[in-house]
């Protein structure tokens, strides 16, 4: 079996490992059970996908929708390597194909939903095909209180226990708690290999405004990022179809996606996402899971998600391909008013509802941040980082001042009401705005009423929306979104603790956005759009998403590093040997703008390696001596594939060369001294 830097390289195009990568790789490719979390984009697929091709039998990948099975089964197979997916999207002759290709045993990685797994005859049909390797996608699944919890993930450790094979686990989104549910169900408690790969994604720019006109808002940051694709996730099915209007109203190619529409819609929606450039969807959190995108250029949040897991791996799925990408969360008090009565109002048991409560506050800590947002982010995820200096307090570090004086004022006014009223009533009595609520309540009588004139009503506001995402204040879903104070308000109220909030958060969300970069430089824009243009058209004559032919960062290198050959071609990453094979000379035209000359085919299974110009100077030696050292002898030579034998096995004697096929004693007399001349300096 070759090993896996060598498939890396051949097969996927890649030079090296990204960090982390390897040592997963090693570890499920020698059959050790495996938990490994890694951030969106950092390189999971590969790290089963190499395994899959070193070991012996078919790897089993369990993954979770169909769309996101398709993109990878599509790619594998650009890239040459034998795969397939059982899914209920297949027509009759896609699923007899599969079938095939087991019987035959040629399948090497066969993809499978989870739901697959309460059919009967699933697990005999895995016995007989010879599996060697479960590996399970989106391994946070499994857990039940979990934002995506898919209950034929419980199966799974079930299936590994039946087919005595080794398993490997992974996701992108698991806090410690999660963690121990996923060693539990699917490793049956026995702690596999764990392997914490980092949540920093430093190619995504982060950035949180609070809503201040939520729809102009977004088309504003839509309208400075025109013709990159894009998701927009809104918290409501209604909401997308609005907003996606008002984008295509705006100029923009931009589509609604929600669990609403029909299943022909939805998947018109994800063909025309995966194929049409520059396209924005619109969308709940029902589109995502299956995004095998790599160059979603921006994520925008209309609303509030649900948890700081949920945001992360939403925003995942931008930027997959290491280039720059772009966030925007847009927040307000009626998003944290919704998600603070959502989780009171779950049927789930009081430890749950309470590690939910932590899990918003998280997020809401991180919206209302007062230093470096991916040090905040990372924090939670347990790791300590530098300030980045790609997110937006970063950028424009926060005007902060000294709150706890406004903070006591308003806590004031809560209790003094008995904590029975909303904002709206509680900033008309700090404000002194006498209202037939406040004149028949008589609060107007209150020693807090008319205390806070230094505000206006949108800073009395912007004050009530930080004391909530600092968690001193939560709706009461049994007064109505009533706020009542909490523990963690008890100092500042006391005098004991002071507080800084922000005071420049009203006026942020209005401000305009830096301006986005460039992903090349000017010089490089024109044959970066040529090279796209080229990628289009053989992803259209082949009906597959243009990244599965290249993806952006290839095309980038390519843009940027203008190779001449098509050994320099080979050594872009993403290049592997199909894909050079069927695409390089195209592509390599575009850029030195003359058609390349075709190499043999034996010399083009060396582009991009040293035995290539091993292979060159064998020819010219041969070339040389092919009428004898003196030039009058009889013409003789070696066929190409003998040439490319020698350079790849290098034979260290006289011996050795002469019995390679195609050789033999009188070309070994000819050519054999010299060829040994050019292997040693090589």
């Amino acid at each position: 079996m070759p090993s896996a830097s060598d498939l890396l390289s051949s097969v996927f195009g890649f030079s090296a490992f990204r960090p982390g990568q390897e040592d997963i790789v090693r570890a499920v490719t020698e059959g050790r059970n495996t938990l490994a979390i890694m951030p969106t984009g950092g390189g999971k697929s590969l790290c089963f996908q190499l395994p899959a091709l070193c070991r012996e039998g078919v790897t089993v990948v369990i993954s979770p929708l169909i769309a996101l099975m398709r993109d990878q089964v599509r790619g594998l197979k650009e890239a040459g390597v034998a795969a397939g997916a059982l899914t209920s999207g297949n027509t009759d002759e896609e699923t007899r194909a599969v079938f095939d290709a087991l019987d035959a045993g040629s399948l090497k990685l066969l993809y499978m939903a989870p739901e697959r797994l309460a059919s009967a005859g699933t697990a005999n049909m895995l016995r007989r095909i010879g599996v060697g390797l479960i590996a399970v996608d989106e391994a946070h699944c499994v857990s039940q209180w979990g934002h995506d919890f898919r209950p034929d993930y419980l199966r799974i450790g079930e299936l590994r226990q039946a087919l005595g094979v080794p398993l490997a686990a992974f996701t992108a989104t698991a806090d410690a708690e999660t963690r121990d549910e996923i060693v539990a169900r699917l490793f049956d408690g026995a702690p596999p290999e764990i392997f914490l790969r980092g949540f920093d994604r430093p190619n995504i720019h982060l950035a949180f405004a609070p809503k201040d006109g939520p729809r102009r808002q977004i088309l504003d940051f839509a309208a400075a990022r025109k013709g990159q694709p894009g998701i927009v996730y809104c918290g409501t099915r209604a909401k997308t179809e609005t907003l996606a209007q008002a984008l295509a109203q705006d100029g923009h190619a931009a589509c609604a996606y929600h669990g609403g529409m029909g299943p022909d819609a939805r998947r018109h929606v994800e063909a025309r996402f995966q194929t049409e450039d520059g396209l924005i969807v619109v969308a709940t959190v029902a589109f995502g899971m299956g995004v095998d995108k790599p160059d979603i250029r921006w994520v925008a949040h209309a609303d509030l998600p649900k948890s700081i897991e949920a945001y992360y791996q939403e925003i995942g799925r931008a930027g997959r391909d290491g280039a720059p990408a772009e966030t925007l969360t847009l927040y307000g008090p009626e998003d944290i008013r919704l998600r603070r009565t959502q989780i009171d109002e779950s049927l789930a048991p009081p430890e749950r509802r309470a590690a939910d409560h932590a899990r918003l506050n998280a997020l809401l800590g991180l919206a209302e941040a007062l230093g470096c947002r991916r040090q905040t982010l990372l924090g939670y995820f347990g790791e300590a980082a530098q300030p980045c200096g790609k997110c937006d307090l970063c950028d424009t570090p926060p005007e902060v001042f000294d709150a706890t004086e406004a903070v006591q004022k308003a806590l004031s006014a809560i209790l003094r009401t008995g904590e029975w009223f909303g904002t709206g009533h509680l900033v008309d009595i700090l404000t002194g705005t006498t209202t037939d609520k406040v004149r028949a309540r008589r609060h107007d009588q209150l020693p807090t009423f008319g205390v806070g004139r230094e505000f206006d009503r949108k800073g009395w506001q912007a004050v009530f929306r930080q004391m909530m995402g600092r968690d001193l204040v939560r709706p009461d879903p049994e007064r109505h979104g009533a706020l009542r104070m909490t523990a963690a308000a008890r100092p500042i109220l006391k005098g004991e603790e002071a507080i800084e909030l922000r005071r420049d958060t009203i006026r942020a969300a209005g401000r305009a956005r830096p301006a986005v970069k460039a992903l090349v430089s000017d010089e490089d824009a024109p044959l970066l759009s040529a090279l796209k243009a080229r990628r289009r058209a053989f992803a259209e004559a082949a009906r597959v998403p243009a990244y599965v032919i290249f993806n952006d960062r290839t095309l980038i290198e390519m843009a940027e590093t203008r190779p001449q050959t098509l050994d320099e071609m080979a050594r872009i990453g993403g290049v592997g040997a199909k894909k050079l094979e069927r695409y390089g000379a195209a592509f390599l035209e575009i850029v030195t703008g003359a058609a390349s000359e075709t190499p043999h085919p034996a010399r083009r299974k060396l582009a991009g390696r040293p035995e290539g110009a091993l292979y060159d100077r064998l020819v010219d030696v041969q070339m040389q001596l092919s009428r004898g050292t003196d030039g009058t002898g009889k013409y003789l030579n070696c066929n190409q594939s003998t040439l490319r034998r020698i350079a790849e096995r290098r034979p260290a004697s006289l011996d050795e060369m002469e019995r390679l096929p195609g050789m033999g004693p009188q070309k070994t007399e000819r050519f054999g001294p010299a060829f040994l001349d050019v292997l040693a300096e090589g």
